[in-house]
């Protein structure tokens, strides 16, 4: 029995489709250049080679619903009656950053019976529990506009030490803020050094829900891998404050758009779209401050507010109402496909408020 009244998977297959990626040479050059960036604000040029490889086919709702119950599964711990069915294709998985109760960076990956792809699922935040306090501190430090320093009326203690008054924020020491080896995007990258050393030859894909995604993307987007964020806030800022290079752009596309990263979320969930914020919204009272709403790659938006008759609710945002109601509900969405077609958000702007500048001797 499903003590979750989940149905069981239908006997179908998770589809992969050819995928175009630009990716760095060399992982050494790219974080060499990205730190000389942030350091020195020096450029240096980093080498890219276009890679054709699989990738998950985005279109295919099985596939995403897969996909989703993966990224499900990085809360929990097999056997657990949270943990989602999945293919048996998908059945070997090993567990990471479970062993200490303390460390927030876990999940799941997830290695086909075949090894010709592994699938890293990233927890996202858990409200209570032994990773809360890291969850909350790296949400506030990728997803605010300057520290979690929201306005005057905001009680909770910031992040980092960079505003400078007057909706002011001093952006090296933002960046210097988020190169700390402590901080889960450096844990990411190591985590998937390691996989694409232990497995050279396999399709990586990266899969992750809220910050989970938001790392997801982040990650994808230095590797060159595959890339679905479910109901991520936005982490374009983010990677602007990391200085991470972009690819070159593929024709007709931004340079942010050509990364090989998917956001999949509906429009009745406030935090990827930046709007859980406010002195009366639940995210500011429980200490999150989630101002940013763009997305690298291209989204999928599932329109829950029309079809359902939802209200914009942060209720919404969890794994497991994106994959009973909205990735398995049957039938068309829009002209006559069962998943929105994936557009890049080109015209988004974050924190528009606020002035960013280089090492101004007035901070706080």
């Amino acid at each position: 029995m499903d003590p979750l009244g989940l149905q069981s998977i239908p006997s179908r297959t998770l589809k992969v489709r050819p995928t175009t990626v630009n990716r760095p040479r060399s992982q050494v050059g790219l974080q060499r250049a990205r730190l000389r960036s942030l350091r020195y604000s020096e450029s240096e040029k980093v080498e890219w080679e276009t890679v054709e490889t699989l990738g998950p086919d985005i279109e295919d709702r099985h596939t995403l619903v897969q996909l989703a119950r993966m990224t499900g599964n990085a809360y929990a711990l097999p056997d657990r009656e949270n943990w989602y069915e999945i293919e048996p294709k998908w059945n070997n998985s090993f567990p990471f950053g479970w062993e200490d109760d303390q460390d927030g960076f876990r999940g799941h990956a997830f290695v086909s019976d075949d090894q010709s792809t592994v699938i890293l699922a990233i927890k996202g935040t858990t409200l209570l529990g032994p990773t809360s306090k890291k969850d909350k501190f790296n949400d506030n430090l990728l997803f605010s506009c300057c520290c979690a320093r929201v306005d005057i009326s905001w009680i909770f203690s910031t992040v980092c030490k960079c505003y400078a008054r007057h909706w002011r924020c001093d952006e090296s020491c933002l960046s210097d803020a988020l190169i700390q080896d402590s901080l889960f995007y450096s844990i990411g990258v190591d985590i998937v050094n390691n996989l694409t050393t232990l497995y050279p030859s396999s399709n990586i894909w990266l899969v992750g829900h809220s910050l989970g995604g938001a790392l997801a993307s982040l990650l994808g987007s230095t590797f060159g891998l595959p890339s679905v964020a479910f109901e991520s806030p936005g982490e374009r800022l983010a990677a602007t404050h990391l200085h991470l290079p972009l690819p070159p752009p593929f024709p007709g596309n931004t340079a942010s758009a050509s990364v090989p990263v998917t956001h999949v979320y509906h429009n009745a969930d406030p935090i990827p779209q930046g709007a859980c914020t406010g002195i009366v919204s639940p995210c500011t009272h429980a200490g999150y401050a989630l101002e940013t709403r763009c997305h690298l790659g291209k989204s999928i938006i599932y329109d829950t507010v029309s079809r359902f008759n939802w209200q914009v609710d942060v209720r919404r945002h969890p794994i497991k109402e994106v994959i009973t109601t909205v990735l398995e509900e049957e039938g068309e969405w829009e002209d006559g496909r069962e998943v929105p077609i994936a557009l890049a958000e080109d015209d988004c702007v974050d924190c528009y408020k606020w002035e960013y500048f280089e090492n101004d001797v007035s901070l706080e």
